[in-house]
């Protein structure tokens, strides 16, 4: 493709043209609860609010199913949720963007932050909401076979497992809605999880146990994902009972990652506080972080709830913070 055919190309799919630099009073990066209801908040408050999607618009939610502790509904599903979210973010007066931050400066005012498109984004604040992402196990045979057969999103890839058997490797909320969910579509779920008993919450454990697709395998960790190399594709795990060292192999077709998350403070690691595994830090009872003018909500700082109404009241925590911040501000 020519330069010339190459950069219309990338100008159609961006909706932008490369080297343009925006200002914005409040520049949002994250589009999950937590950055479309700091959208909203920030629009109402007429401080015209810039929001940056990211990679995943929606966020974790997109990837679930049923959500049945969102004030007002009864169940919904993610997606739908999001992308109402969004829809009331655009007609408060946010403007929404599909876009993603590769590079932020801090370091002093107006911030910078700099997308994939090749836009420069200015702005005087900034409202980080860029959520967590998977955790994996850290095995070069579950790399090798990433998409392949193995995942850490049931609600994308379960469909692919229709009648068919899959482990789910976990013990917290994560693991047990990842297997119920399979069940769906499974023949079998396996949940192995390393300790005797598991960290969900009790509800959640009630309904697993009394599934007659799961089967629970405790105190075992997985060594190795087992597989064919042509095609490339899952066919079992090999798991170490932790107690014995005893080895043993499971059957499966998929092999389903449900251990958690983990903050995506990349942008931010070496230019914000933070702690508790890399959470961004923010003052007891506020937004604020570190550096003045930036705040931060979500899943980005919350280690402890990690719920999707949580999110989104740091989402207006944040709006609200920031618009007050920059009414103190000198013109």
């Amino acid at each position: 493709m020519a330069g010339a055919d190459y950069m219309a190309w990338v100008n159609l799919i961006w909706g932008t043209d490369m080297g343009d630099t925006r200002h914005t009073r409040v520049l949002i990066i994250g589009s999950g609860p937590a950055g479309y209801t700091a959208a909203i908040y920030a629009a109402r408050a007429m401080v015209e609010p810039l929001l940056i999607q990211g990679i995943q618009p929606g966020g974790q939610l997109t990837i679930t199913t049923e959500v049945e502790n969102w004030p007002g509904d009864t169940e919904v599903q993610g997606p739908d949720l999001m992308v109402r979210m969004e829809s009331h973010a655009r007609a408060m007066g946010a403007e929404v963007i599909s876009d993603h931050v590769s590079a932020l400066d801090l370091s002093r005012r107006p911030f910078t932050a700099t997308a994939d498109s090749g836009t420069t984004y200015t702005a005087d604040a900034v409202i980080l909401a860029t959520g967590a992402q998977a955790r994996w196990l850290g095995l070069p045979s579950e790399e090798k076979f990433k998409g392949f057969g193995v995942s850490a999103c049931a609600t994308c890839d379960g469909f692919f497992y229709r009648g068919k058997e899959v482990v789910v490797i976990g013990g917290g909320n994560t693991a047990v809605e990842e297997a119920l969910f399979l069940t769906n579509f499974a023949t079998k779920v396996t949940l192995i999880h390393r300790r005797d008993e598991l960290r969900a919450e009790k509800v959640l454990q009630h309904r697993l146990f009394h599934h007659p697709k799961v089967e629970i395998v405790w105190d075992h960790i997985v060594e190795e994902v087992l597989g064919t190399e042509d095609p490339l594709g899952v066919t079992g795990a090999r798991v170490m009972n932790v107690k014995s060292g005893e080895l043993r192999k499971i059957a499966c077709d998929g092999f389903f990652v449900a251990i958690g998350h983990a903050p995506a403070s990349e942008l931010v690691a070496d230019q914000l506080e933070l702690h508790h595994g890399k959470y961004v830090k923010v003052t007891p009872g506020s937004t604020h972080t570190s550096v003045p003018g930036v705040f931060a909500a979500g899943d980005l700082t919350d280690h402890i709830y990690r719920q999707a109404v949580t999110s989104a009241g740091m989402g207006c925590m944040a709006a609200l913070d920031a618009e007050r911040w920059l009414a103190e501000q000198p013109s």
